[in-house]
């Protein structure tokens, strides 16, 4: 169950980084009590009104409300959902670019199944199961947070709020935002992601490749069926796609670097209907996924070839949909020691931990094609809780004392990328 932590723990998120000399000047951008409190209740009406991707229209009206209400000019994507926000521009010359805050607002397309909590998803098969709501809330408290700051004079430079759609809608979200603009006059974007083995305080962080790719496969097989009497006389689909199923993998791992760690997974296959009939058709779909940059931008032509030469070899005829997922986020190196140093002065050195490469994709990729920037693994998993909670689970949940933390990172990066370029 999700929950937010005792007022006592709190004191840790207070903005006084943790270990600070007595007499040291703390850091602005502490989040008040009233807005913390606010944050959460925003983010549990998010979670009771989960919306798939190129769908948040209640989401988008209800953080462009509560922008507008701080005085702010959020924009509405041209694609219809989502938003972005500039902050402090008034003496902005354009030049010097600009540090990006990124959130995806979308949800999942599976039921909630928390028992037990206020906020359970009240859409049916709907859940916002991956902690978008919580990011979203995050950045949005980061942006109330900047704007009050900005017009105390004490933010150095602007900042760019990004609120992304349809995340979870391969290739994501993340280029049609750009198409709209959302990286013009931007020179650095950061974000993060819920993680259930993270303990909320803490941040993962991990320099280069904190993702992977993730492409989708489909294949379709066709020939000349008939009786299995005769599969001399015959395309043998089955064989063939069996061939496919299991020779594929193992072909394209052998030409390229293994360090790559290019997966070619299957998911489905399906052909045929009588056991005496071999079929004129078959159908596969799979994944591929891919730990390195370089060789994810070879792996289609790999596959298609790979494919190829065992459906010659059936005397089948291919037909392949290779479906560009996303390409693995590269964290910079400095932008990652910006998070880390933010990190490390709102709760101190042991609120940092390394994290691993995963193998699942995320579309925040797509602006690192363009700017350099950096993604965190945000702590969402109570201190001391046992019960194990994975992403895209119908029983996810967040301790919400993370939400403090994600804002409090934030609000601590723009200032010090705002002093420090």
């Amino acid at each position: 169950m999700s929950r937010e932590s005792e007022r006592g723990s709190e004191a840790d998120l207070s903005g006084e980084a943790a270990g600070d000399a007595p007499g040291e000047a703390v850091l602005p951008g502490a989040l008040p009590d009233a807005l913390r409190t606010e944050l959460i209740a925003f983010r549990r009406d998010l979670h009771m009104h989960p919306e798939l991707g190129n769908q948040e229209f209640r989401t988008t009206a209800a953080l462009k409300a509560r922008l507008e209400r701080a005085g702010l000019k959020p924009r509405v994507l041209d694609i219809g959902t989502g938003l972005v926000c500039d902050i402090g521009t008034e003496q902005w010359d354009g030049v010097r670019p600009m540090l990006a805050l990124r959130a995806d607002i979308d949800g999942l397309p599976i039921p909630d199944t928390k028992l037990g909590v206020p906020y359970r998803s009240t859409v049916p098969d709907r859940a916002h199961a991956c902690g978008h709501d919580v990011h979203t809330t995050v950045v949005l408290g980061a942006g109330l947070v900047l704007a009050e700051l900005a017009e105390q004079g004490q933010l150095p430079f602007p900042v760019r709020l990004i609120f992304q759609p349809a995340e979870e809608v391969l290739p994501g979200g993340a280029p049609d935002a750009i198409e709209s603009g959302v990286l013009d006059g931007v020179g650095r974007i950061i974000g993060v992601h819920c993680d259930p083995r993270v303990d909320a305080g803490k941040i993962g962080l991990r320099h280069g490749a904190i993702t992977s790719a993730c492409d989708r496969l489909e294949v379709s097989l066709d020939g000349a069926g008939g009786h299995t009497a005769r599969p001399h006389l015959t395309t043998d689909l089955v064989t063939a796609a069996a061939k496919v199923v299991t020779e594929v993998p193992a072909l394209v791992a052998r030409r390229i670097d293994a360090r790559s760690g290019l997966a070619v997974t299957w998911g489905r296959i399906e052909s045929g209907h009588a056991c005496n009939v071999i079929p004129q058709h078959a159908e596969l779909s799979g994944t591929v996924r891919c730990l390195d940059l370089t060789a994810w931008r070879k792996a289609p032509d790999l596959v298609h070839g790979a494919i190829q030469e065992i459906a010659d070899l059936y005397r089948a005829k291919s037909e392949v949909n290779y479906i560009r997922g996303v390409p693995p986020v590269v964290n910079d190196p400095d932008v990652t020691d910006l998070l880390s140093e933010a990190m490390r002065l709102r709760l101190g050195p042991h609120s940092v931990e390394d994290t691993e490469q995963s193998l699942g994709g995320e579309d925040f990729s797509w602006y690192l094609e363009h700017v350099p920037g950096a993604m965190a693994r945000l702590g969402v998993r109570t201190p001391g809780e046992r019960t194990v909670r994975d992403l895209h689970q119908g029983d996810f949940d967040a301790d919400e004392s993370a939400i403090t933390v994600g804002v409090e990172l934030f609000t601590a990066a723009a200032l010090i990328d705002g002093v420090g370029r």
